[in-house]
């Protein structure tokens, strides 16, 4: 996010971020606000407008700096079901993480607000789409010896990832363990 005026200090941004995370894990999106983040990581209102227009923005930033930790996809390790499986744990245990909690909070307010589905949809989840296709398209080449096309592989993310959201966001649990192996073993054993 380009911005003009002063650079920012990377340390009052990871200030910010870190206390708009827990923030919105402690009192929820709606009671989260500038004012409280700013209290929180102890730098002044003006501050944090000078960089971002919003809570919402500061809450994309601190997804997206989260999620390319804990939504990367590990380098190989095993059998590509056993790495499928492995990271689609890595899904489930990502939305029982503040990070998770800040995604599932922005995704809701994003039912609410174009404005947050507009930012959702064209910064954090085209880019972690991306690196989903990536991270399966890797797997299904290793498994199968061929590279996928994009419409199967775009079928078979959503395939192993709905699941994973369904069970969050619709029923509010975690996702179950024996569901992210069963999901993988079938998405690998689909014909193309």
């Amino acid at each position: 996010m380009s911005r003009t005026g002063p650079r920012r200090s990377e340390s009052i941004r990871v200030a910010v971020l870190n206390a708009a995370d827990d923030l919105l894990v402690e009192q929820g999106f709606a009671a989260t606000t500038i004012e409280g983040i700013a209290a929180r990581a102890g730098v002044a209102k003006q501050t944090i407008y000078r960089w971002w227009k919003s809570k919402v923005e500061i809450l994309l930033d601190a997804l997206t700096d989260d999620a390319l930790e804990g939504l990367a996809w590990a380098e190989p390790a095993g059998t590509p079901a056993e790495d499928l499986t492995s990271h689609l744990h890595r899904v489930a245990d990502f939305f029982q993480e503040p990070a998770g909690q800040v995604l599932q909070a922005l995704l809701g307010h994003a039912q609410l607000d174009q404005g947050t589905a507009t930012a959702l949809r064209a910064g954090f989840l085209l880019r972690q789409r991306e690196r989903d296709l990536a991270g399966l398209g890797a797997i299904v080449e290793r498994h199968t010896g061929k590279s996928p096309d994009e419409d199967h592989l775009n079928r078979l993310a959503d395939l192993l990832l709905g699941p994973v959201y369904y069970r969050v966001l619709v029923f509010g649990e975690p996702a179950d363990k024996n569901l992210a192996e069963a999901t993988a073993h079938l998405a690998l054993n689909l014909p193309t």
